[in-house]
This record gives C-alpha cells, structure tokens and sequence, in this order.
C-alpha cells in the first residue's frame, strides 16, 4: 500500500511564476523525498510603485511516505 502525504509551500521569484514554481519545487526536493507531484494553488505578485517586483506561488506539493 502507498500512502502519501501533501505539504504546502510558498515560493517567491523576482522573474516570473514558473521561475518560483521551479525555485519551490527545487528547495522542497532538498528536504522531502518522493515527490510526485505538485499543484499551483495561487499565484500573486508583488508590487513596487508601478512595476511588478516578485511573483509569487503557493503549491501543495505530494510525496510518497517511506515504509
């Protein structure tokens, strides 16, 4: 049997949303194993004056338990 467990996380990129999705992903790697897969939730940016200055992602991220 497989069971799996799903974490959220925020990732934040001063270039675009898929740079944070990749930077999320990446960081969530070095800690968690066995991820399978990982779902954009919400996507928002940050403003400085009239220029977007970051763009954000919160992804619920799933992996594998070990036995």
């Amino acid at each position: 049997m497989t069971i799996a467990r799903v974490t959220e996380i925020s990732a934040t990129s001063p270039d675009s949303f898929d740079d944070a999705v990749k930077q999320g992903i990446g960081r969530a790697s070095k800690t968690l194993r066995n991820i399978t897969s990982a779902w954009v939730k919400d996507q928002n940016v940050e403003i400085d004056g009239d220029k977007v200055a970051a763009y954000r992602v919160n992804l619920a991220v799933t992996f594998i338990l070990d036995d």
